[in-house]
């Protein structure tokens, strides 16, 4: 979910109880009538209805941004999750990944503190691990690496402040993606293709 559309004129009743969840679509085909299930909360309600730039349309599938309008009033805000009941993501914490790390100025290390953009949600996050660092000559698994460098790949276990809903890379390219960067400059320092999420 990127942002809840509660639109007000006293003029128009069918605004009234307006209340539209907007987003894109990761995976899947959503419909009128499917059952679908609200993370984190693990409420489930239907779609009522879906709108494509204000127009009601029969289904939305990836990539469209649509909004839905559900059967019921969900707490639904920024960051959260909208999926099929038996399709959920899991809600993770604990993140296993594979980095490319783009910042000269400073390398990656375990113990390095980051702010995770994952889909609509941003957290903060310590790596806990580096596993290996991959030689990109001969894809060699160096397991004695201390750090990535710039342009350097490897693989991580970090630590998330909160959690976020995540699939594996090689299920959904936009759930199992996510970014780094760096706390104080604000700039995008790496990203992720997760491989495990718990």
């Amino acid at each position: 979910m990127q942002y809840v559309i509660r639109p007000h004129a006293s003029s128009d009743p069918e605004l009234h109880d307006y209340r539209g969840y907007a987003g894109q679509v990761a995976g899947g085909v959503l419909k009128p009538g499917d059952e679908v299930l609200h993370m984190p909360s693990g409420f489930s309600t239907r779609i009522k209805k879906i709108e494509l730039a204000g127009k009601e349309v029969e289904e939305a599938f990836p990539p469209m941004s649509v909004t839905l309008l559900l059967d019921d009033d969900v707490d639904i805000s920024r960051g959260d999750l909208i999926c099929r009941p038996n399709n959920r993501p899991a809600a993770a914490q604990d993140i296993e990944g594979m980095v490319c790390w783009m910042s000269a100025e400073r390398p990656l290390a375990p113990r390095s503190r980051l702010v995770v953009k994952h889909t609509t949600r941003t957290v903060k996050a310590i790596v806990t691990d580096l596993h290996y660092r991959i030689d990109v000559n001969t894809l060699h698994r160096d397991e004695t690496a201390t750090q990535l460098g710039l342009n350097e790949i490897g693989r991580v276990r970090m630590r998330l402040t909160q959690p976020v809903f995540a699939d594996p890379y090689s299920r959904n390219r936009l759930t199992g993606g996510m970014i780094l960067i760096d706390e104080a400059s604000n700039t995008t320092v790496g990203t992720v293709m997760i491989t495990e999420a718990r």
